[in-house]
């Protein structure tokens, strides 16, 4: 079962990246059947589809000099001998390290920011969801408290993952809201609190105090718990989730990425600029509109699957993050 569960994932990944595949990857795969040789035209080419990819001047350039340095270790002079380098050298820009979901066995305070419209509170939902089938008691926080639409999702969202909900009128202080999930958190001992916090706040001023006040309650209500702040970006909108990024990042220390709408963008590489520019590590990406389209990042399952490299055995034994 657990081997067939892997195999759909997989297969869910390469459908969900077919559009930036189809940008990128095809472009590149003619570069390498195209060109006779290894020259610098040959690498420009490749230059200008990862840059229209979405992956950025910055990281192409990394990926670019890279290719080049394992071309001329491991004298390669046939351009269609380079795809692997060129797939080595990708996934070398995005690895998000070995503690990356640490968090799940530990008890947890998770805030997940981000703009309105990116997918914030479905993310929230799908990600309780996924921990209590792995047998977690969670909380959410509905402290998004600008918007009705948001406390009545995360509240049907609760009711679909079985999933706790602590959650006050509109227009409440969402610190209070915190407050109160902090207190259930204790008395009902669960594993992980998910925070939902507001996506409309009028300038980066009013952002940072709010953060800095909800900050200032789990310290003091909820201290020696571990805490991560997950960002959610929508993958359609390419260099301008970058952007959305670092004003966040002014604001608060940033620990992960949900990256959201994967399937529906041909600026999937933005994910590898996200790790590579910002160092922040893409830990779930949306390939779809179901539970299990919001995937665990993997970075060689990633690139495998954009690249759409046919597996070489069943078991796909890299694949096991989610058995961890």
């Amino acid at each position: 079962m657990e081997k067939e569960k892997k195999k759909g994932l997989f297969s869910r990944l390469v459908s969900g990246l077919t559009k930036t595949r189809n940008n990128v990857v095809s472009g590149i795969d003619s570069i390498f059947s195209g060109f006779s040789s290894i020259d610098d035209d040959f690498y420009d080419e490749i230059e200008e589809i990862l840059i229209m990819g979405d992956l950025g001047v910055e990281t192409t350039e990394k990926i670019i000099d890279d290719l080049k340095d394992k071309v001329k270790e491991n004298k390669i002079k046939k351009p269609d001998e380079c795809k692997q380098l060129l797939m080595d050298s990708i996934k070398e820009q995005m690895n998000i390290g070995e503690n990356a979901y640490d968090f799940e066995n530990e008890k947890s305070v998770i805030l997940i920011i981000g703009v309105n419209g990116v997918g914030k509170t479905t993310s929230i939902g799908k990600l309780a969801a996924q921990l209590r089938n792995d047998g977690k008691k969670v909380i959410m926080a509905a402290a998004d408290t600008f918007r009705a639409a948001a406390i009545e999702q995360l509240t049907e969202w609760s009711h679909r993952s079985g999933a706790d909900i602590i959650a006050q009128q509109e227009g409440s202080d969402p610190a209070a809201v915190i407050f109160d999930a902090i207190q259930a958190s204790k008395a009902r001992n669960a594993d992980i609190l998910l925070c939902d916090t507001a996506g409309r706040l009028h300038n980066k001023k009013n952002l940072m105090e709010e953060l800095k006040k909800i900050d200032r309650i789990i310290e003091k209500e909820y201290s020696g718990t571990r805490r991560e702040n997950f960002i959610v970006l929508d993958a359609t909108t390419g260099q301008n989730a970058l952007a959305q990024a670092k004003t966040f990042m002014e604001c608060t220390n940033i620990t992960g990425v949900i990256l959201t709408k994967m399937d529906g963008t041909a600026k999937g590489g933005i994910a590898v600029a996200i790790q590579s520019e910002l160092g922040i590590p893409v830990k779930y990406i949306g390939v779809g509109e179901g539970i299990d389209d919001l995937q665990k990042f993997d970075a060689d399952v990633f690139v495998d699957a954009l690249f759409d490299v046919k597996e070489t055995n069943d078991e796909r034994e890299e694949y096991n993050h989610d058995d961890t």
